[in-house]
């Protein structure tokens, strides 16, 4: 069997995040529904970017958000992703290798600029999403390296990153290369809408190629058109080896074969939640590959999550290893 070489691989839409305080009246001058993801053009990009107040870049995406908060729980992370090279490709990579995250990508040269997400974020710390995709969807198989997924206990699939066809193809060479190397695959829903769009292409992948699942309440109720989370969970069950399931306030559910494991959320005042369910998947998946319990795992993700939504962005400003240590 290939050596591990990395705890956790990211494949995912890479996007340089923008992070910015604002109110509810700026959200409707410029006609945003509070708390919701909307896609927008260069166009908008660049209209919407002058008009922010100031705010605080990094590396982001979903994924990446992920393999950065799991670096910092001292994870060995890797990640795959599109930047074009211009300056915000070069912040992205600059951010992300600096988080202690091996980004082996090249850049896509003479194409689409550099993805970005515009994020507001209001006094109750909802966050109002405005997303580029730009170079980010250029990403398919060719940029999945089977010998890289292979040195990778657990490689992360974002759902995000679902849209293009090229992507789905480079998420089912990605599983095919793990499970021929024996190493499993985790897959976020990253969003009902997401879901919505591509429900039955999301089930055979879930049922067929992966192994652990990331999803919150309306994500896995959207996955399976239940009406309630019991039934979805109970699905999810039976279709993947390891679900994980959050519920905002009211804490998460893993279920693992007939054994299920409810986690506590920690409490803390909630600044900004941009991030939440990244960190916690990077918690979650730290301590799996560390080869601690599932009830272990799902405190450590708690703790990551809580720490997250303390402050503006989606990375740790205190450090994780010790407070989960303590």
């Amino acid at each position: 069997m290939t050596e591990v070489l990395y705890d956790i691989l990211g494949i995912g839409n890479a996007i340089v995040d923008v992070v910015a305080a604002t109110d509810d009246q700026f959200l409707s001058r410029h006609d945003m529904h509070k708390g919701a993801m909307r896609l927008i053009d260069t166009a908008q990009a660049d209209l919407l970017y002058a008009a922010m107040p100031p705010g605080k870049e990094s590396s982001g995406g979903s994924v990446a958000n992920t393999c950065a908060v799991a670096a910092a729980l001292a994870s060995r992370v890797a990640y795959i992703g599109q930047v074009a090279d211009d300056e915000l490709g070069r912040v992205f990579r600059h951010d992300i290798t600096a988080a202690g995250v091996t980004f082996p990508t090249p850049p896509l040269i003479g194409g689409a600029p550099t993805a970005r997400c515009l994020i507001l974020v209001t006094p109750d710390g909802q966050r109002t999403m405005n997303t580029f995709l730009g170079a980010c969807v250029a990403l398919d198989a060719s940029d999945v390296q089977p010998n890289v997924v292979a040195k990778a206990a657990v490689t992360y699939l974002e759902g995000y990153l679902f849209d293009p066809p090229a992507a789905q193809a480079a998420f089912y060479k990605a599983a095919d290369a793990a499970h021929k190397a024996e190493r499993q695959i985790a897959l976020s829903l990253s969003d009902a809408f997401c879901v919505n769009r591509h429900r039955d292409a999301f089930r055979r992948l879930v049922a067929g190629h992966v192994d652990i699942l990331f999803a919150n309440e309306a994500e896995i109720t959207a996955l399976y058109e239940t009406g309630t989370f019991e039934e979805a969970a109970n699905l999810a069950r039976h279709d993947v080896a390891l679900a994980i399931l959050t519920r905002s306030e009211a804490g998460s559910v893993i279920l693992r074969g007939t054994e299920t494991v409810t986690v506590q959320a920690q409490p803390t005042k909630v600044v900004d939640t941009t991030g939440a369910g990244d960190a916690y998947a990077a918690g979650f998946l730290a301590g799996l590959t560390q080869g601690k319990t599932i009830a272990e795992c799902g405190r450590m993700a708690s703790l990551a999550a809580a720490e997250i939504i303390s402050h503006y962005g989606a990375r740790p400003e205190k450090d994780l290893r010790k407070l989960v240590a303590a």
